[in-house]
């Protein structure tokens, strides 16, 4: 059985233009390329097929009868290949986006930079953080997450810091903190906080383990995790504190109260994570939004994991 032959579509491009314009000169020029270049296309294509497609005349390139067999079929393909071309060009899809829970930060983020973009659709997705990541972004089925990045990435993944997140405190109204407008990290020495979210070996359970290690706090992850009302309900019984980030959208409850910690403050690191070969348009944008609304880790007064601040710090260029 002879294997199928692949024809180079440049090639049945350079044949359908000098079919039309009869000379080698102009159909270089309505395919922008050398007169040189459209000879070796029409060469490459007679010697892949085995036959000769014209005849020279003072009137320009003539068909042979192989040539003119072929014309109805090349004008098919390159029209086919414009049409898919354009249907790809201008199809609308939106931005899909993973931001691990709708009411975390980057909903906001993506929010904002929504109102300085025009005409741009965005599709927020959820999963389980950086550890889909990878497969999502390299199928294409996510153009970008975000997410605390660690470890070693796949070579065709890139990353730009998004954001630092002050982490708050969450009591209860009767807990001997709740009345002060800010808790210094050396207050909380020696207490257990309770995070039933903290999946392990999650990027965020990593940040909470390190969190309490160096400032000798125990992180308890028992659950069962039944969702932010539960957690919240929780606080607010006084049963347990707890952890948050500053832009964490919590159910409303009147028992609870959340208070910036100090001296340091501890900051989560989310950095937009995408695959280098993705093209959408609106990424780009929505890269260089980010770009322009981070702010950098000051280690004066912020606290960060030292894997994370090489990557949060200031770009001494």
């Amino acid at each position: 059985m002879q294997a199928p032959l692949d024809l180079d579509l440049g090639a049945v491009r350079a044949f359908v233009a000098l079919t039309e314009d009869r000379y080698f000169s102009e159909a270089a020029t309505r395919l922008a390329i050398s007169q040189q270049a459209v000879s070796k296309r029409i060469a490459k294509l007679e010697s892949d097929l085995g036959v000769r497609l014209f005849f020279r005349t003072r009137a320009g390139a003539d068909l042979t009868e192989d040539g003119r067999a072929l014309l109805h079929h090349a004008r098919s393909l390159v029209s086919l290949a414009d049409q898919a071309v354009d249907l790809l060009r201008g199809r609308r899809r939106a931005l899909r986006v993973d931001v691990l829970d709708t009411r975390l930060r980057p909903v906001d983020l993506l929010q904002a930079f929504h109102q300085t973009v025009e005409d741009v659709d965005i599709e927020i997705l959820t999963s389980n953080g950086l550890r889909s990541a990878h497969g999502a972004l390299s199928r294409g089925s996510v153009d970008a997450f975000f997410c605390r990045v660690r470890g070693t990435l796949d070579e065709e993944l890139r990353h730009i810091p998004a954001y630092l997140e002050p982490v708050h405190l969450l009591v209860s109204r009767d807990h001997p903190l709740a009345g002060r407008q800010h808790v210094e990290m050396e207050r909380l020495s020696g207490s257990t906080v309770w995070m039933p979210g903290n999946t392990p070996s999650s990027e965020w359970a990593d940040f909470y383990s390190l969190l309490g290690s160096t400032f000798d706090i125990r992180i308890d992850t028992s659950g069962p995790d039944f969702g932010w009302e539960y957690f919240v309900e929780r606080i607010a019984s006084g049963e347990h504190i707890g952890f948050g980030g500053e832009g964490l959208r919590l159910p409303w409850h009147p028992r609870t109260v959340q208070i910036p910690l100090v001296d340091p403050a501890p900051v989560y690191p989310c950095s937009l994570l995408y695959h280098r070969q993705n093209h959408h348009p609106a990424l780009a944008l929505l890269i260089r939004f980010i770009e322009s609304s981070f702010r950098p880790f000051d280690p004066a007064r912020q606290w960060l994991p030292a894997p994370d601040r090489a990557a949060f710090a200031v770009d001494p260029t």
